[in-house]
């Protein structure tokens, strides 16, 4: 497959490479990065042809948006496409990473996930899907980011919010769609259930769908993938490692950010044989399966290094011969339905 080919979102004009950048890492996702690695990251992404990168205000509380914006800034404007995502204002009052107990008070509901944050800041998300908030969001990532415009938004993690986003988040991106400050409008979760919800309200262009259309698990096929061809709206398909699990599958490993139960930790491990016997590494049938779907139009994925963004790039260009995907079904590891690259 070629990384840096590039596909529109549904039907608007915004176009990703078939492979995009996630910048959760970059925002210190369980361990710090440091800005000139971030910025070495970027670097080797942009040199390597990457043009569609991903971030967000929860990353970091601010991080990885920063860390973006100090590269992308720099380079030009129209050839490349960037999202952020809106839901969680950054407010005042965190305390150092890990550390001890000690909160400021807090003024609006805090979403505690910033503990997974390892470098210090002294901001922390706070959850907003009302219109006003999502403008305010829109405007602060901008800030940060040091760009006039980011091409998708993202309704992120609404999942305890579904009334709240539809009546307020939602329309405030159709809006801002309308008025050209913005490209495309999409929701990114880790469910494919509630996502299927939004693509049905027709205001969408794509979905970012975390996890949930993997080597490991394919529930995003029983009802939103087919879906979203229908409706033609595009899927950005991440977390295709399950956070880890296939990457290197091991014990310790993790799966949905969570020590992997023994029966996954099994399956993949008998996927990695399959994969062994045509020469073929594991993490290369895990970023490319996604795509075999027509409804993926994009697979985001994560890299705190140039090292990683390299081996990202060299595993969705390799070679992957049909009869490993044959192999995969023969033996129960796919299901026979599932659509392979």
């Amino acid at each position: 497959m070629n990384p840096i080919e590039r596909t529109r979102l549904g039907t608007t004009d915004v176009e990703v490479t078939r492979l995009g950048l996630g910048l959760a890492p970059l925002g210190g996702l369980y361990r710090a990065v440091g800005a000139a690695q971030a910025s070495a990251t970027l670097e080797r992404a942009w040199e390597l042809g990457f043009r569609y990168f991903d971030t967000a205000p929860l990353y970091g509380a601010g991080l990885s948006e920063r860390r973006a914006g100090s590269v992308l800034a720099g380079k030009p404007r129209d050839e490349f496409t960037l999202s952020t995502k809106v839901g969680r204002l950054l407010v005042p009052g965190r305390e150092a990473p890990r550390g001890g107990r000690h909160r400021e008070p807090e003024p609006e509901p805090v979403d505690h996930n910033d503990e997974i944050w390892a470098e210090p800041v002294d901001l922390t998300p706070a959850w907003d899907f009302s219109a006003d908030g999502t403008r305010r969001s829109y405007a602060e990532s901008l800030d940060r980011l040091g760009l006039d415009r980011a091409d998708v938004l993202h309704i992120h993690d609404p999942d305890d919010h579904y009334a709240d986003a539809l009546a307020g988040a939602l329309p405030a991106l159709a809006e801002l769609r309308e008025q050209g400050r913005i490209g495309a409008v999409s929701v990114g979760m880790n469910q494919a259930e509630m996502l299927a919800d939004f693509v049905r309200t027709g205001h969408l262009d794509a979905v970012l769908l975390a996890g949930r259309y993997t080597l490991l698990d394919q529930s995003g096929l029983a009802e939103l993938l087919p879906l979203c061809v229908d409706q033609d709206v595009s899927v950005i398909a991440g977390g295709v490692y399950n956070s880890g699990l296939l990457a290197d599958p091991k014990p310790g490993a993790t799966y949905d950010y969570l020590p992997a139960p023994a029966n996954l930790l099994d399956r993949a491990l008998a996927i990695q044989d399959v994969c062994a016997a045509h020469g073929v590494p594991l993490r290369a049938a895990a970023i490319q399966f996604p795509l075999g779907h027509p409804a993926v139009a994009s697979v985001v994925v994560g890299a705190r290094s140039a090292d990683e963004v390299t081996d990202a790039a060299e595993m969705f260009a390799h070679p992957i011969p049909g009869q490993l995907w044959r192999d995969l079904k023969e033996t129960g590891l796919l299901p026979e339905e599932v659509p392979t690259p």
